[in-house]
Order: C-alpha cells, then sequence, then structure tokens
C-alpha cells in the first residue's frame, strides 16, 4: 500500500513538472514569435520609408543663394510621376530652371527647360518630350504638397511642378499631388514673395538645381 501510494504521488509530480515545462516552452515559444513579428513590422515600415525618395532642392537668386527646400515624393500614390521626376533629376534636366511663376496665397511653379536660356516670354511652355498620365488620388492640395503642372490635357505632365504655399484644394482631384515638402518651406515663401511681372514671373530670374538627399 505504501509503495503503491509512493508510485502514484511521484508520477503524479512527474506530470506536473511535465506539464510546466511545456507551459514554459510555449510561453517562450509566443514571446519569441512576437519579438519576431515586432522585428519583422519595424523592418518593414523601415523599408517603405525607404521607398519615399527624397530630393534637395538648392535655390538661387543672381549670385545668392535663398535656400533649400527638402522634398519627399510619394510613389504609393502617383509611380509614374515620381519614376519621371527622378529619371529627370538624375539626368540634371531641372538644373538651372527657373521658377518662372509665383502667386502669394497660391503656389509657385517651376522646371521649364526653356527656362534656362530662352526667351522670358517662352517660360513656363516648355517640357520634357515624354508624357505622364494623371494619377489623380485623395491627397489634397494643402501647404507643401508637390503638384504636376499641365496644359488643358490631364495627361500632359512633362517635368514642371507647383509648390503649393497656400492650400489652393480647389485642385484636387484635377491635378496630381506627387510629394510634399518636409523642410525648407521658409525658402517658397521667400520665391513666392519676389517682385514680379504682370505674367507672374519674378523680375529677377530664380533658379533651382536638384539631386537626390545623401
Amino acid at each position: 500500500m505504501y509503495v503503491r501510494t509512493m508510485f502514484s504521488t511521484t508520477t503524479l509530480m512527474a506530470a506536473i513538472v511535465f506539464f510546466l515545462a511545456t507551459v514554459t516552452t510555449s510561453a517562450q515559444k509566443s514571446t519569441k514569435s512576437d519579438k519576431n513579428q515586432q522585428s519583422s513590422t519595424a523592418a518593414q515600415t523601415k523599408t517603405e520609408s525607404k521607398k519615399m525618395p527624397e530630393y534637395v532642392i538648392t535655390v538661387r537668386q543672381g549670385n545668392k543663394e535663398l535656400g533649400k527646400m527638402t522634398i519627399r515624393l510619394w510613389p504609393d500614390v502617383a509611380p509614374n510621376h515620381v519614376k519621371h521626376f527622378d529619371a529627370r533629376v538624375r539626368e540634371g534636366y531641372y538644373n538651372g530652371t527657373a521658377f518662372h511663376r509665383v502667386i502669394p496665397d497660391f503656389m509657385i511653379q517651376g522646371g521649364d527647360p526653356n527656362s534656362k536660356s530662352g526667351a522670358r516670354e517662352s517660360w513656363g511652355t516648355g517640357g520634357h518630350p515624354e508624357k505622364v498620365n494623371a494619377e489623380f488620388s485623395d491627397k489634397s492640395h494643402v501647404r507643401g504638397v508637390i503638384s504636376a503642372a499641365r496644359t488643358q490635357d490631364p495627361n500632359s505632365y512633362g517635368g514642371q511642378f507647383f509648390i503649393c504655399v497656400g492650400n489652393p484644394t480647389f485642385l484636387d482631384r484635377q491635378y496630381t499631388a506627387f510629394g510634399e515638402v518636409v523642410s525648407g518651406m521658409e525658402v517658397a515663401d521667400v520665391v513666392v514673395n519676389s517682385p514680379r511681372d504682370g505674367r507672374d514671373n519674378p523680375l529677377e530670374k530664380i533658379e533651382m538645381t536638384i539631386a537626390p538627399k545623401e
């Protein structure tokens, strides 16, 4: 009787130890799984952040640098516009072009190759031969947003762009927003408040260079 009781107690204790070990192992696996999931989520967020390219626009007027603007584009919103813009930046297309149209409380527009050395009357009429179709979205035209300039044809984006200094939300779903200014909007404010002619073109040329942010 005594031996049988001892055997039963020993068996019971062994079962308890086995159960506790199983629970501990399961908890450890769960914790490890949670950490792996958190690590995966963080990595995904970092990767998504890397996919949003950034560029630096350096603005000059004569021999004076007015400042720099850092912009971030939205490939998930307007992939074809971003691709076009990136290709032009990498070939130096925008370097030496002007902000040829500046309207307070509205926007500053630039990026026309005609403004490098062409007659002022032609500034705003040029563009790259490769055109991009509209990519309208829910992104609203608010201060700091970068959008595609075009003709009356929605599918005519050829590289010119504008930066909103006001909140022209009436442009929503009519123009393709494809990025935003993340720092340096004070530079845009200087540009838009420059003395200008009847065509809203600054009296003294304000030009830009654009390079990928390192």
